[in-house]
């Protein structure tokens, strides 16, 4: 048996009698109750193990993780072997990181590709004292002859540099052999696609029913991502009145003040939100009722949609439609507001979703820009001034002068109203009117 033993500093200890009779101390330092006796339940299995000769699995899987300095005092007293004895390998240090990682689905599944890449070209066995500087060059540079995406390449990088963080911070590790090997960039340029307004006519025109065309219409309207915002927006969520949905983003609930935000119900968007709210059934809680088995692949059932539409798919589907609105909403409005409805930051919006498409070149090559609007009108304020002279000169002297020309100079800030390339100007009100009846 142990038991907890509370020194006068506030300090924690744990006494307990070793097999040969010796009684032994656990300094833990100052430490609340709870986590002292926890010690000590782990104390006591240890001991029932060294009786049995088997350690329960929690047990040995606590050893695995637990601090090296608690580690340290538990080898002293003969609980578990000296650190010497205990091999740092790769497949060690990944079994702990992933048991310790607290991230959603998503975020693991990427992770632990990481992971098994270091794995394949390192091997679980290798010791983490080989893996040097040199050989985390290396396994960038294999990566590249690979022929992976630069982003791919980033990604991994970064999230090898977060494992070996920890494992500096476990003590596996003298140092992190990550921490300055080039990561790159994750964004992926050559994979962003603006989604124009004729090929969002053309797949709404093939979507099966109300219900689809306000899944693709979030997307591309709404700028929302899916399908976690689609599935989690509710009726109650949709303010006809005040013209705005509030979505719950489950990607970035983690981030303090971004747990929520507000959406603009948008002409374009809205004509298809009512579609949806009278067709859905009485009562209906959820926007998107009959898509929410997890089994169902919506990319897979939106590329059918595309095709059939006879238009060609391009690549990160349901992305793109984001990085499409985003990229039309900025023109209209400062960078703060379009981040603030739809989610995201200035950075991510820059690395990861605005876009720069022909139109903007077509733009840039027939519109007048300030420089170009006040060199024209000096220059014709130049050839007025010179016309008046020339009248005044052939007036003679004696007759009553005229009155000066009035040269206006242009102050270089031309206000004018811009349509963006491609964003709908209009809408027709459907026949239900702007407030909706709501459903019994």
């Amino acid at each position: 048996m142990a038991s907890v033993c509370k020194d006068k500093n506030g300090r924690k200890r744990i006494l307990f009698v070793a097999g040969d009779g010796v009684r032994r101390t656990i300094r833990l330092g100052k430490c609340d109750a709870k986590q002292a006796d926890a010690v000590r339940a782990k104390v006591e299995n240890l001991q029932a193990a060294a009786l049995s000769g088997s350690t329960d699995p929690a047990t040995a899987q606590w050893v695995k993780t637990m601090d090296i300095r608690l580690y340290d005092r538990f080898s002293k007293v003969g609980l578990v072997p000296p650190r010497e004895r205990i091999r740092p390998t790769l497949e060690r240090l990944l079994t702990a990181y992933f048991e310790t990682l607290d991230v959603k689905a998503g975020t693991l599944t990427t992770y632990r590709q990481t992971g098994t890449a270091l794995e394949a070209y390192f091997k679980p066995t290798t010791l983490l004292s080989t893996i040097t500087k040199l050989t985390a060059d290396h396994w960038r540079q294999s990566m590249n002859e690979a022929g992976l995406a630069e982003a791919t390449v980033a990604k991994r990088i970064k999230t090898a540099r977060a494992i070996f963080k920890q494992a500096v911070r476990w003590q596996m590790v003298g140092e992190n052999p990550f921490a300055e090997v080039r990561a790159g960039s994750q964004a992926n340029r050559s994979r962003m696609h603006f989604v124009t307004l004729e090929a969002t006519q053309a797949v709404l025109a093939a979507c099966p029913d109300a219900e689809w065309r306000l899944l693709f219409a979030l997307s591309r309207f709404g700028g929302l991502r899916c399908p976690s915002e689609h599935l989690g927006l509710r009726w109650a969520d949709v303010d006809w009145g005040r013209n705005r949905m509030l979505i719950k983003s489950v990607k970035t609930e983690g981030h303090e003040g971004r747990e929520i935000r507000h959406v603009p119900i948008f002409p374009e968007l809205r004509v298809h939100l009512l579609d949806a709210y009278m067709n859905a059934e009485a009562g209906a809680e959820f926007v998107i009722a009959r898509y929410r088995d997890p089994k169902v692949n919506l990319r897979t059932q939106l590329q059918r949609i595309i095709e059939r539409a006879g238009v060609k798919a391009w690549p990160k589907l349901w992305h793109n439609l984001r990085s499409t609105r985003q990229t039309e909403l900025t023109e209209l409005y400062a960078d703060h507001i379009v981040c603030s409805w739809l989610g995201n930051t200035k950075g991510v919006a820059r690395d990861h979703y605005l876009q720069v498409r022909e139109c903007d070149f077509d733009r840039a090559a027939t519109e007048s820009t300030p420089a170009n609007r006040y060199q024209k009108s000096g220059a014709e304020s130049g050839a007025q001034a010179a016309q008046n002279a020339a009248q005044q000169d052939s007036e003679g002297e004696g007759s009553e002068p005229k009155n000066e020309a009035q040269v206006l100079v242009p102050c270089g800030v031309v206000q004018k109203e811009e349509t963006p390339c491609g964003l709908v100007q209009g809408v027709l009100m459907t026949p239900w009117g702007f407030e909706p009846q709501f459903l019994g």
